[in-house]
Formats: structure tokens, sequence, C-alpha cells
């Protein structure tokens, strides 16, 4: 569980949310377009200000008046956020005036029981500001608090005001704070990435629908399992860059390659009702290039199956990484039970460390299996190799020039390395350095 306060942001759509979610955090976290409606799931980042540190929760706008199934959905989310909340921040649009969408929401924030800061968001004239709040007063929910979620004024205001309100619940910014496994589910749109995400925890954390695309933003859940911290983040569907149609699509995808980058696994869920297709295999060599261990989890089993040995001799061939995969089905929970253990085994890979001496002995029995080669009838000559870093794992082999390395030798030292110590899925970074390096 996250040991952090919960403060959660809900309002009518394009009020600002996600432009007061990055503002309030100090960094890009959310997706911001003018369309209303981008925002769709619970958005988790953590904030600190004062020393205090707490999450703060971006929801999707809610319109009672709109009957359709995404909106239905995407207010369920929101009334899941309420129930979690220390706090609700109701922030409303300064520039359109009080509505009844304000009121409607403002019921819910009532009925909730929760303490509440009324936000009064697109205030751009603080001369003006006692004007622009003063009918939200109608709202009975205490003083509206102005503020500029673009330009800024006005933000520290509220962080102050959101510190007064919960001070004796904040987690002290000296507090041990455990590290934790950070796990990217990645993928092409409609593969069943939220629909694994929930059932990995057990809730309906995100909105799942069978139209590609739901799913704009990653979305973030830290879970303990056996003592252990994991993070798992669900992210909205990567598409090849020429098929990126729309702007909200183009941030999505930029937030989903972000993942990997701060990910140390990358699940790449596959749809089996495809196959494995080049697209999955490009993802896959973008995790490599993010330095995340991978692993293929094979979604929707249930549909359809692949063959197995023909997987094992593609991958073997198309990557380097030669990730482990795994059949699922989110709908029947076959092999759920086992995503955990497979991130637990990606993981202790990622962070392993091998002995100088057992790396030696393995160098000495490659070398000899297979000599190095001569270059313009100079021969590379091995002397020894060392572990100097992990997560990923990062090996230097000494040599007497470096010049003399090919791209063949290359990668048959690192196929031999995976061989030897299991390093299937885990990115290695290997360095030759020479006599004057």
């Amino acid at each position: 569980m996250n040991t952090a306060v919960k403060v959660v942001i809900v309002g009518y759509p394009n009020v600002g949310k996600s432009t007061l979610l990055n503002r309030l955090a100090g960094k890009r976290e959310a997706v911001v377009h003018e369309e209303a409606g981008v925002t769709r799931d619970r958005k988790e980042v953590q904030v600190e200000w004062c020393g205090r540190f707490f999450t703060l929760v971006d929801t999707g706008g809610v319109d009672a008046s709109d009957r359709r199934a995404m909106a239905k959905q995407v207010r369920a989310q929101v009334e899941a956020a309420i129930a979690e909340a220390a706090l609700i921040l109701l922030v409303v649009d300064g520039t359109t005036g009080f509505g009844p969408g304000d009121e409607d929401l403002a019921r819910i924030v009532r009925r909730s029981g929760r303490p509440v800061i009324l936000v009064v968001n697109k205030v751009d004239d603080f001369g003006a500001a006692d004007i622009v709040t003063s009918e939200f007063h109608a709202l009975g929910l205490g003083d509206p608090v102005p503020v500029s979620a673009l330009h800024g004024s006005g933000s520290g205001d509220l962080l102050d005001r959101i510190v007064d309100r919960l001070e004796d619940r904040f987690v002290l910014a000296d507090a041990v704070r455990r590290e934790e496994m950070r796990v990217a589910l990645v993928g092409r749109p409609n593969a069943g990435k939220s629909s694994l995400f929930n059932r990995i925890l057990g809730e309906e954390r995100v909105i799942v629908s069978a139209q590609p695309g739901t799913t704009r933003d990653s979305i973030d859940t830290l879970v303990e399992v056996d003592g252990e911290a994991v993070r798992f983040v669900d992210t909205a569907g990567l598409r090849r860059p020429g098929k990126v149609e729309e702007d909200v699509e183009y941030y999505s995808r930029t937030r989903a390659l972000d993942a990997m980058n701060k990910a140390n696994v990358a699940l790449v869920v596959v749809d089996t009702t495809v196959g494995l297709t080049e697209y999955d295999l490009t993802i896959v060599a973008e995790a490599m290039k993010r330095r995340c261990a991978c692993g293929l989890l094979l979604n929707k089993w249930d549909l359809a199956s692949l063959d197995l040995e023909d997987l094992r001799w593609r991958l073997g061939r198309k990557t380097t990484l030669k990730p482990p995969f795994l059949a699922t089905s989110a709908v029947t929970g076959r092999g759920v039970g086992d995503i955990l253990p497979l991130v637990r085994h990606l993981y202790g890979l990622y962070v392993s460390h091998i002995s100088t001496r057992e790396l030696n002995r393995f160098l000495q029995e490659v070398a000899a299996r297979h000599p190095p080669p001569s270059v313009r009838g100079k021969r590379l000559k091995m002397y020894y190799i060392s572990q100097p870093g992990t997560a990923p794992p990062r090996l230097v082999v000494r040599v007497n020039d470096k010049r003399l390395i090919t791209r063949p030798y290359a990668a048959y030292l690192e196929n031999e390395l995976r061989e030897r110590f299991g390093y299937h899925g885990c990115p290695l970074v290997i360095q030759f350095k020479g006599k004057k390096q």
C-alpha cells in the first residue's frame, strides 16, 4: 500500500484538472489537450511540498448529463478515487462561471463526507479574483481558492492550504522510502493491457473498452506483495509513428515510451488473436534500447493460441534479448498468478552481480572454444572481465586493442553470456577497453 495520503482532483470536463496536476507536481505528468475528455483513468503522481509527501490523483471530467457508456465508466473511476481520498480538490472554471455540472459534482463531494477545497481555475487577473470567485460560494464548500494552473498564479497558496488541511497525515520527507520495482505494461492498442492491469490488481483500476486507444495516459499503482513494493504502470497503446493521427495520440505515445525509460521491467502484451507482429518485436527492441528487462505476455489465450516453438525460434532469430514469455488471459485469469514471479525473476537478473572469478572462468572457456579473430594480422587478446555495475548489468572486458573487436565476435560473446548466466530478457551493457584506457 502507498503510505502517502491521496489528494484527489475532480471537476467538470475541460476545467483544467490535468494542467493543475502538472503545475502542483512541478512537471508534465498528465496529458493535456484542448479537447475535452482526454483524461479518462486515474493518474497518480507523488508531490513534495515543504517537506511533506502526498499523492495527487487526476481524474476524468464528470458530466452527469452524459449517458454514454464511457462517461459512466469515467464517473465510476472518479467515485472510486473519492472513496480513497484524504482530501478532494473540486476544480471549477472561472472563465465560464457557475454551472449545473459544478452543482452535480458538489453534491457528489458532499455525499462522500471527505474534506474538500474548492479551486477556481483560469483566474488570470488576480485583481478581480474576488469578483470571479464570489458566485461559487453558492456551492457551500467554503472559501474558493483562485488559481491559474496555466501560469502558476496561486498554486503555492493552494499547496499551503493542502498541507494545512492534512498536516497530521503527511509522511515526512525524512521518512524511509523503500526501493520499488517499476513495471511497465506496454504493447499495441487493444492488446488487453488494461484488462490485465486490472486483473493483476484485483480491482477496476482503469477503464477497459473494446475501442482501441481507451487508455490515454500512463496510469501507475503501487502494490505490496510479500513485503515487496511493486509499481505497475499501464500505458497507452503504441502505434507505429506514421499511424499516430492525433495530438493526444502523440503525447500518449511519448508517455508510454517515457514509462519504459523509468521502468526496471517492461512486459510487452501481445494479442494472440493477431499473433506476434513485427511491431511487437519493435516494442521489445524499444525496451532493450531503454535498458529495462523485458518479458512477453501472450494475452487472450482463451481466444487463440500460438505455436510456442515457432515463437521461441522467431524471438531467438529477431532479438538478442530473447525475452521469456507467458500465456495469459485477463478474462479467465490464466497465467495471471505467474506474472509477479516473472517480474521478480526479471528484476533479479536486472540487479544481479556475478563474481569476477566466475566471469573470468567463463571468458577463458569461450576464448578456448572460439578464439578471438585476427584483424590485419593482429589478434585480439582478452585479458580479463569484471562487472562494475548493475541495473542493468554492466560488464567491462579488458583487451589489447578495442579496434580489433568485430561485431560478430561481440555478438558471440553476448550470446554466450546470456546462455551461461541465464540473462534472457535482461539488457547487458558490455564495454571493451584497451590497454591505454
